[in-house]
């Protein structure tokens, strides 16, 4: 077997367990004193972390961060002169959190960095030590080397992207999960699954991201399904692992259709991330089977996909891909339309996205018609 070139980026160091948050401050400590927390819209949930630091302050990220949120983040974060930056939060709050430790000792403005809508520069000074604790099990931004920043004006998400945005500590307990609200869990557990299947079927996959894609698709909808019944420790260790795993597999292959959609979607409607995921995978799913050559690795991929999705739903492999969509639709999940994309939307949201990072990757090269029709299929629940 002839293994093909590639490379592998991740944060410095990476602790995964339940309990290894009771050492953060430690950790913390090493990279400075003067602390700029980042956490959610509720302080309360921070108490614990802030209340153990020496010298702290406090920026909410109480959403999805946009421009003018992260203008006002950073002239508060530079006034405070920190020496590391912690996020303790969902992926919103580890995205500013990314964003502030790499725009604090920056030269410039934020859209000398910002992809699409700005410059798309690279750093010219060493971002700020940054450490990441998670609390949702979805986006992996603990591990990645981008910040997503909506830009409301033009009506677009869009990446602040360096490697040396790379955190240098991800600290992943599972434990900060637990009690997390099922809309949530829900949301966040589908980006987290969408995220080990895109990049082991897209164009960059590697062996290194294959083996951590192979081995975390099949462990995530049992999982997710479990919660959906009752709390459950063991489940919650188990996406968070899928989580980080995905993390991992983005930032070192690539994605596809469902995020190069749902990065316009988002930009255009402000709905969850996980949701847009969520409702958009299954369909892109179907349309890549459709568009796959007989016989190619692409159909084989897919084909693994399915048997691993479909026991938990009790299905045949070739009833995965549909059954996904209605057991998500019947836990809860919102399809397009109920997340507020409107039916004359389509056409621009396909042709917007047709130029997203995210579709670099994709295994398909779908015209602006087909993206339509995955929107389309996305729409309604069945």
């Amino acid at each position: 077997m002839v293994l093909p070139s590639f490379s592998f980026a991740s944060a410095a160091e990476i602790r995964f367990g339940r309990g290894l948050a009771a050492e953060a401050a430690k950790h913390i400590a090493a990279f400075g004193h003067r602390v700029l927390l980042v956490h959610g819209a509720d302080p309360a949930r921070a108490r614990w972390l802030r209340d153990s630091l020496p010298h702290v302050i406090c920026i909410a990220c109480t959403g999805e961060p946009d421009l003018s949120a992260l203008d006002a983040a950073l002239a508060k974060a530079r006034a405070a002169e920190p020496e590391v930056v912690v996020a303790l939060g969902g992926g919103a709050v580890i995205d500013m959190a990314k964003a502030l430790a790499a725009l604090i000792p920056a030269p410039g403005a934020i859209l000398d960095h910002l992809e699409v809508v700005g410059q798309g520069l690279p750093l010219t000074v060493a971002p700020l030590p940054m450490v990441a604790l998670p609390t949702t099990a979805g986006t992996g931004a603990e591990v990645t080397r981008n910040a997503v920043i909506g830009v409301p004006e033009a009506r677009r998400k869009v990446s602040l992207r360096d490697l040396a945005m790379l955190p240098r500590l991800a600290l992943v307990d599972p434990a900060l999960t637990d009690g997390c609200p099922w809309g949530v869990t829900l949301a966040s557990g589908l980006d987290a699954l969408t995220q080990v299947i895109e990049p082991y079927l897209c164009t960059r996959a590697n062996p290194m991201t294959d083996a951590l894609c192979r081995a975390a698709i099949p462990m995530a909808l049992p999982a997710l399904m479990r919660l959906d019944k009752a709390e459950d420790p063991d489940a919650r260790d188990a996406m968070a692992y899928v989580s980080l795993s995905g993390g991992l597999a983005l930032a070192n292959a690539g994605l596809g259709a469902v995020h190069g959609l749902a990065g316009v979607i988002g930009g255009e409607t402000g709905a969850p991330h996980g949701a847009i995921c969520g409702a958009l995978l299954a369909p892109v799913l179907t349309a890549l089977s459709d568009a796959a050559a007989a016989g190619s690795p692409l159909q084989a991929r897919l084909e693994e996909v399915a048997a691993w999705l479909a026991p938990p739903l009790g299905v045949s492999p070739d009833a995965a891909f549909t059954a996904l969509a209605n057991w998500a639709h019947g836990a809860g999940l919102a399809g397009l339309g109920g997340l507020g994309v409107a039916v004359e939307a389509r056409d621009r949201i396909a042709r917007q996205a047709q130029v997203s990072s995210s579709m670099r990757a994709s295994p398909v090269t779908f015209d602006s018609d087909a993206l339509a029709a995955i929107l389309e299929a996305a729409h309604s629940p069945r």
